[in-house]
Parts: structure tokens; C-alpha cells; sequence
């Protein structure tokens, strides 16, 4: 039998509607989103207006682990090459249980801050001495395990990863357990491909960087993939840094983007994560390509890599999304709050992100986010409309920066004036409410074993 769920007001693929109807069926597909009607007798009242569930485009839900622990400086010029050092100091000592430990918390806090499915951008393979598992997907079955147990959507893209730089570098001792070869690589996607199927989440593949696979390697992986599945996502950093840009430059005379472009047949399949030194004409090149830029504006802030170019992006007609990645912040409207602030820093402009059609900054966000997100996921979580998920989220109508307002001034008050302190009241995730007064209902147990695994993680490091 169907579920349905009413709302005084929605925010669809259109733009606001009110008094509308969901309907979805036992899978939590939605077969009716229906607008400006009464609500059945016994149907669902939701306590607030509506909005789509955003995907997480990038997480590496390892990193919540130290998030906040780099604060500190290290060397007179800190950057991200430092801080890598550092996580990798981290990644040397994780368990699988710890993992998952970890992995339950972070998507815990996802769901309670809006997101409702995640690309997990997975590169951590091996045991701690740099080999194989007997079960070589143990530590990808951990990060399935907690989705599952989360109740967030999950699109896994473990990473191939094999050289510490562009030219075949031999990898470092830090990167031990990141490193596979193609082979391994192809045997182990056809090991989760069960495995994921069997909780309907996307699988999909991630080239760590240029930097880290050889031309011939990134071939032959996506060829190999291909006939697991010639339609999933894959998903590349890549222009993150400038000295990734410098060191392409002197490895290939191109820039990554350019290099890329030219190289591969880059389409809507691709997720370009950060993409944040790109020339206009590589913007717009990529754009116009189809791929999604993995947009990580908390992250990118934190780790000094710069401001993307939004502007050449959006006239190539590109779609972008959002990602919390090393998961310094864990909130999808603190994500969208400072993209739309980096680009009135860089255009020195005002309400950037609205389109012609929403002229409110935080509507046309979100719609762009939740578009490109689901693009780059996989999986059918484009928005209020029949044939998607029904994920969405009840902002709270009670949190006093929201109170009285309109409906759409309510969601631009979540993302621009909720202080950080959370404005959303329920989270439902395939159709089932996952959050309810704000909190997930594993939050205490899941945040005893995140303290009880990042305690143990730091004991041990000394």
C-alpha cells in the first residue's frame, strides 16, 4: 500500500508550491507529488515547509575522525600538503570497526543537517602494514554497514590510487594502504557490486587525481569498469591545488582540466571534485561537457585551496553540487552559505547563485545542489517529482530564526541566518523518517562509539 505525507508548503523541481501531496510507494519511489490539493483523510500532516534531501557529493568520512585537530601551525607556510602529512598520520592507524564507528556518527550528522544520501569517495584499503585483507572489501563493507544503519542513501566509489605524482612516482609510506593495482581494483568492484545492490546503493568509481594514476591505468580501470556498469559515476579531484596545476603543467605541458578533457571522453558520468584552477576556457569546456562540478566550500576554505570559478561554470551551463569531504563542517546550508559568500567575495556582487527563474538565493541553491548531487550520485534523488526517492526535509517552524515567516523566506533564513544552530525539524530518506525533533534517534549511541574509536585513534598515535 502507497504512504503519503501532506505539506502546506514544497519546494519542487518548478519552485515553491503549496498545499502539495506525496505520495511513494513501499521502495520509497514517489509515484504522485501533487500541488494546491486538500489533504486525505488520515494522510500524514508534515509539521512544516518542505524540501528536498541534498546529497553529499564527496566525503571521506574516515577524515570526521581529526576534523578540527589540524588547527594548529606546523610550518611557517601551512597549506594542504601539510595537512595531508598530517591525515595521513591518522589513516595509518584506523581499524575497520573504528571506521565504522566513525562512519555511523558522521552519516548520523548528515541526516540531522540535511543530507540524505552521500558519495563516499573511498581510499583506504588495506590493513595497517599496506596489505590486502583476506576479504579485500572489508573496509568498504564497514562504510556500507553504517549507511545501513544510519538509514542515508549511499553511492561507494572506491578510489584507485596508485602514485604519490603525475610521471608514475613511487607512492610514499603514508599512502601504503590507499595503494592497488587495475587488477585488484576491477576484482573488487565486482565484489561490492553485490553487496551494494543488495541495499540499493549506487556503485561507482574514483581515480584519486592524475597525479596519482598513470594515463594507461585510467584507461584500462574505466574500460574494465565499464563492463560492470558503462553507466555509473566516476569521480576525479582534480585542479585542487596550485602546485597540482604547476606539476600537470611540467609532467604533461597542460593544465589537469585541459589534460583531462582532452584525454577522455568526460560526460555526464564524471564528477570533477574541486575543479578550483581552471582557466575560463577549461570552465566552460567542462561545463559544456555534462560532468558535475564537486563543489566542498567549507573544505576548500580550510585547506587554502581557493575560490571556484562559478561564473564561467553556470555560462557553460554547467551543474555543480556539494560535498563535505574532510567534514570540518557537517551542515549542507553552512556548505551553501559560503559558496554563495566566496562568490560575492571574488565578484565583489551581491545574490550570486539566484537564476531568472528563482530569484531567492537559497531556492535556487538548493534545487542547483540537489540537481547536480543526484546527478553525480547515481540514484534517484532529483528533487519532489514522481520516479525519485521521496527524501526530503521539514524545516522547523518553531526555530526562532524562522518563525512567521513566509515559507521561501524560511529556507533562505535556514541557510543565511539559523547561526549555525540546526532550523530543520524532521529528515525523511526513502520515504522514512529518519530524524524527528531535529535528532536522529542512534545519535547518543553513535556519538559514544565515535568518542570511544577517535580516543582510541589518538592514544595511539601518542
Amino acid at each position: 500500500m502507497n504512504k503519503q505525507a501532506w505539506t502546506e508548503a514544497a519546494l519542487l523541481t518548478t519552485g515553491w508550491a503549496k498545499n502539495v501531496l506525496l505520495e511513494w510507494q513501499e521502495n520509497g519511489i514517489l509515484v504522485d507529488v501533487r500541488s494546491n490539493c486538500d489533504a486525505p483523510a488520515y494522510c500524514h500532516v508534515l509539521p512544516g515547509p518542505v524540501i528536498p534531501g541534498i546529497p553529499n557529493l564527496h566525503s571521506h568520512a574516515f577524515q570526521r575522525g581529526f576534523s578540527g585537530l589540524a588547527e594548529f601551525r606546523a610550518h611557517a607556510a601551512d597549506s594542504f600538503w601539510s595537512w595531508r602529512n598530517l591525515m595521513y598520520r591518522f589513516a595509518a592507524r584506523i581499524q575497520p570497526e573504528q571506521l565504522e564507528a566513525i562512519a555511523i556518527w558522521l552519516y548520523v550528522e548528515m541526516l540531522e543537517a540535511g543530507y540524505t544520501s552521500v558519495c563516499e569517495f573511498h581510499y583506504l584499503h588495506h590493513d595497517v602494514t599496506g596489505h590486502q585483507y583476506a576479504e579485500s572489501q572489508v573496509l568498504s563493507s564497514a562504510l556500507l554497514r553504517a549507511a545501513r544503519q544510519a538509514g542515508i542513501g549511499m553511492t561507494l566509489l572506491p578510489v584507485l590510487y596508485q602514485h604519490s605524482n603525475f610521471g608514475g612516482q613511487p607512492p610514499t609510506d603514508g599512502q601504503r594502504r590507499f595503494v592497488t593495482s587495475t587488477d585488484d581494483m576491477l576484482r573488487l568492484l565486482e565484489r561490492l557490486r553485490v553487496e551494494c545492490s543488495e541495499q540499493n546503493a549506487q556503485l561507482g568509481l574514483a581515480p584519486h587525481s592524475l597525479r596519482a594514476v598513470t594515463p594507461d591505468s585510467l584507461r584500462e580501470t574505466i574500460s574494465g569498469f565499464d563492463e560492470i556498469n558503462s553507466l555509473a559515476p566516476i569521480h576525479i579531484h582534480i585542479a585542487e591545488q596550485t602546485k597540482e596545476v604547476d606539476d600537470c603543467i611540467t609532467w604533461s605541458g597542460q593544465r589537469p582540466v585541459q589534460w583531462l578533457l582532452d584525454a577522455l571522453p568526460v560526460n555526464e558520468r564524471w564528477c570533477l571534485v574541486h575543479a578550483t584552477h581552471m582557466t575560463p576556457e577549461e570552465a566552460l569546456a567542462a561545463a559544456r561537457s555534462g560532468a558535475v562540478a564537486g563543489l566542498c566550500p567549507t573544505t576548500e576554505a580550510n585547506l587554502g585551496d581557493g575560490i571556484f570559478d562559478m561564473e564561467h561554470w553556470r555560462q557553460g551551463k554547467g551543474r555543480w553540487g556539494i560535498g563535505s569531504d574532510s567534514h570540518v563542517c557537517v551542515n549542507a546550508a553552512e556548505e551553501l552559505m559560503l559558496l554563495e559568500y566566496s562568490q560575492r567575495l571574488a565578484n565583489r556582487r551581491r545574490n550570486i547563485l539566484a537564476e531568472k527563474s528563482q530569484h531567492h538565493v537559497a531556492s535556487a541553491a538548493v534545487l542547483a545542489a540537489v540537481s547536480g548531487g543526484a546527478q553525480a550520485a547515481g540514484r534517484p534523488v532529483d528533487g519532489l517529482r514522481p520516479g525519485q526517492l521521496a527524501d526530503f526535509i521539514v524545516l522547523d517552524t518553531e526555530h526562532v530564526a524562522l518563525s512567521r515567516l513566509t515559507h521561501c523566506d524560511m529556507l533562505s533564513a535556514h541557510v543565511f541566518s539559523s547561526s549555525r544552530s540546526s532550523a530543520i525539524g524532521q529528515v525523511w530518506q526513502s520515504g522514512m523518517c529518519r530524524v524527528e525533533g531535529g535528532r536522529h534517534n542512534l545519535r547518543h549511541e553513535a556519538a559514544v562509539r565515535f568518542t570511544e574509536a577517535r580516543n582510541c585513534l589518538l592514544n595511539a598515535q601518542g
